[in-house]
């Protein structure tokens, strides 16, 4: 971590001890006024004081407790419920929309060639050769 980000430029370069000993302004972005309200409030007066403040350990301890809570009971049916609305409304059927990204293009396999097929169906006679295989049984 790069602690120019987090402590004002004349705390650059001294150990972490000496900033949690410092004045609460020695954080970039707490001003001395800002370090007196916090004095007049809490009794606020370094750096390791602020951090060992009970309001800011419960807060952050809120926030991570947060992060990582699931859904209620409640939640959890309410949000399915509109994942299956959804899907009502659009099912997972529907033709891909014009913006979406194709990754593959199916193409219709080739219709089979009639002559070829099983059924001979290239094969059948025309009039005049069906008259002329006739006239070959009779004789």
């Amino acid at each position: 971590m790069n602690i120019a980000t987090i402590v004002d430029h004349q705390y650059i370069g001294k150990s972490f001890r000496d900033i949690a000993g410092a004045p609460v302004s020695a954080i970039k972005g707490v001003s001395a006024a800002d370090a007196k309200m916090l004095h007049h409030a809490f009794g606020i007066n370094t750096v390791r004081d602020l951090a060992n403040l009970n309001f800011v350990k419960w807060a952050a301890a809120l926030v991570t407790l947060a992060d990582e809570e699931t859904l209620t009971a409640e939640e959890k049916a309410k949000e399915e419920l509109l994942d299956e609305a959804v899907e009502m409304t659009f099912p997972a059927s529907d033709p891909i929309s014009v913006d979406a990204g194709i990754t593959r293009i199916e193409v219709a396999p080739d219709k089979v060639d009639a002559h070829t097929d099983h059924q001979r169906a290239g094969q059948q006679e025309t009039p005049e050769e069906a008259a002329a295989r006739e006239a070959g049984a009779k004789a």
